[in-house]
């Protein structure tokens, strides 16, 4: 699951012309909110900047999924949701109470919601309905639908929902049209802006049904689109509602412009590769960068008729590495788990299996100003100071940096390292195995996948452990029985893959609160339980502003770099998109998004690849 959300800081103040409310009395009815700084759109905008606002409508888009799926509820922890379906106001079905903008990094405007209005101390924020907003079978979005969703979410969702939306105190209709919510007393300033992506379900239509079950019946929506046809394993085509009520309000105008959105579902990357150079499917972001090097030496791409692009990533970069469970005692020692960190040989696997592509990733806000680098500075310190022993002693003294080699291949300068690093934790080798000086327990444990490609980097990583006598099993299962491993927390080491925002805020819970350890389905793999952790996201989720934000965020990366959760592994500074040329697209692109959603089906490009002019075998 990707988890795009905002934050914690001086949180909306927009109102119409990016004015400030500083009263109750200054209070107005605003078309949109900012997590700090202004709007770049102003009341009165007719359509975002990276859209063409008369693109045409029709065609199809086909895009590949892996795995299967098993439910169209995707807001539960049972089941696996078909791809498409979306969570937290990114749905094709459901609309949200504001949509985001993708060229500002924490701005939203109003979707469902005409207006919102929240005071000046953000302890409360009501959204007014349009009053042509509409289900699909015609009946009006109503107030109760708003109060029944976020009830329902919050008792029946995902975890990640009751921590997100847990300093609400009481949601209450105050008028025929608006929704208010009251918040918990206390500093939680990001509230209102999570509020507004509040996905938005229809009660008549869940009310008869147990929302707790998946569900393989197709949901009444609201939406730009709705279910088509599916067959589970195989295949789920969605159809544009031509008779969709908010196709041409501004947030949408230019959007949603394909007839029909079809996933076509394969168990194996490299199976799903040559069915795209087959033209069975449209657009494939491939990040294997062998791949990426060899896999597309082919006539279509030396005509140009199937497009290979580098299309620049300025966003934040996804926290990717091998992820401990520290539910198992072989991983509650630090020192452990930063020995094994030592174990891995970047450099050598970038250079020998990835074509030089990446870059090692350091830091959980990668690509952020949010990403600590250097020392702590006065300010951090005046927050990390208080928390004593509680945190690691290197964050006071040491930049983080993970280990490197010189990428020959010759890892034993760091093998010795990490080897006197496990004896100082109370590991020995003995007979050529890694075992625990007083128990002689061997040091075993299993990495899981989900993907046979990911073994050809997971081996390498296994034969440098069994070198230094740790006992390692590589296993790779279905999707279906990785998710349900995964939300019972049942593995010792998984690859994580876990992306911030700009604005990070009460995710931040999610990820790596005490709380959230406990509880089953959530994002906190780890399993991390630290009242420093916790005491910081609380002072980000506060954080007055920017500047708060940043010192905060600087603190708790910190934390997160030198306590040694995952070894992070590596980005790439750009998206690698291939794709049929049978579409167009408009001149800008979101600085936030690679905005598929933007482009349209051209025609005429589409003759020109047709069987007949030889586009496919």
């Amino acid at each position: 699951m990707t988890i795009r959300t905002a934050s914690t800081l001086t949180l909306v103040l927009l109102t119409l012309l990016a004015s400030h409310p500083t009263s109750a009395g200054d209070l107005r009815p605003a078309h949109g909110l900012a997590m700090h700084g202004d709007l770049k759109y102003p009341a009165d905008f007719t359509h975002f900047d990276y859209v063409n606002p008369e693109a045409p409508k029709g065609g199809e888009l086909r895009q590949a999924a892996m795995g299967t799926f098993d439910t169209f509820n995707p807001f539960i922890v049972k089941g696996l949701p078909a791809a498409g379906l979306g969570y937290l106001g990114q749905s094709r079905l459901y609309d949200s109470l504001m949509a985001r903008s993708l060229d500002e990094p924490s701005s939203r405007y109003g979707l469902l919601a005409e207006t919102v209005e929240t005071p000046a101390d953000r302890s409360w924020v009501a959204f007014t309905l349009r009053k042509e907003a509409r289900w699909h079978d015609g009946r009006p979005v109503r107030v109760e639908d708003v109060i029944w969703s976020f009830n329902t979410l919050v008792e029946k969702g995902l975890p990640l929902y009751g921590l997100y939306y847990g300093n609400v105190e009481r949601v209450e209709k105050i008028g025929e049209r608006t929704v208010k919510f009251s918040f918990k007393p206390g500093e939680n300033r990001e509230l209102p802006w999570i509020l507004g992506q509040l996905t938005v379900l229809p009660k008549h239509y869940w009310e008869k049904r147990d929302f707790g079950a998946t569900t393989l019946e197709p949901p009444l929506g609201g939406g730009a689109y709705e279910i088509d046809s599916f067959e589970p394993g195989r295949f789920i085509k969605y159809k544009r509602r031509r008779d969709y009520w908010a196709a041409n309000i501004p947030v949408n105008r230019g959007q949603f412009n394909f007839d029909s959105i079809r996933f076509d579902y394969y168990r194996d990357r490299d199976v799903a590769v040559e069915a795209l150079k087959s033209d069975a499917y449209d657009i494939h972001l491939e990040y294997t960068s062998k791949k990426w090097a060899t896999a597309y030496d082919i006539p279509a791409v030396h005509s140009g008729r199937l497009r290979k692009e580098l299309i620049p990533d300025h966003t934040l970069k996804r926290a990717q590495g091998f992820l401990f469970n520290l539910r198992r005692p072989v991983f509650q020692d630090r020192r452990v788990r930063w020995a094994l960190t030592h174990v891995f040989d970047f450099e050598w696997t970038n250079k020998t299996l990835f074509y030089d592509a990446y870059v090692r990733t350091r830091s959980y806000f990668q690509g952020s100003e949010l990403a600590a680098v250097g020392l702590p500075s006065q300010a951090e310190l005046a927050i990390l100071e208080p928390l004593g022993d509680r945190i690691p002693p290197e964050v006071f003294t040491t930049e983080y940096q993970p280990p490197t080699t010189d990428g020959s291949g010759n890892n034993r300068k760091n093998l010795r390292t990490a080897v006197e690093m496990l004896k100082e934790a109370g590991w020995s080798v003995r007979n050529g195995k890694l075992e625990h000086t007083e128990t002689g327990a061997p040091m075993a444990f299993e990495i899981l996948l989900y993907d046979s490609g990911f073994e050809r980097i997971v081996l390498p990583f296994k034969k440098n452990l069994e070198r230094i006598g740790v006992d390692v099993t590589v296993r790779t299962i279905d999707t279906a029985q990785f998710r349900r491993r995964l939300d019972d927390y049942d593995f010792d080491v998984v690859v994580g893959n876990m992306l911030n925002s700009e604005s990070p805020g009460n995710e931040q819970r999610e990820f790596w609160g005490s709380e959230a350890a406990q509880r089953p389905g959530s994002r906190n793999l780890a399993g991390v339980q630290n009242s420093a952790i916790d005491e910081i996201i609380e002072l980000i989720i506060a954080a007055p502003d920017r500047d708060a934000l940043v010192t905060r965020c600087h603190a708790l990366d910190r934390l997160l770099q030198w306590g040694h959760y995952q070894i992070l592994q590596w980005h790439i500074t750009a998206h690698p998109l291939v794709y049929w040329d049978r579409f167009g697209k408009p001149d800008t692109t979101p600085t936030q998004s690679l905005g598929i959603n933007t482009w349209w089906f051209d025609a005429s490009k589409a003759a020109r690849l047709s069987p007949a002019n030889g586009s496919s075998p």
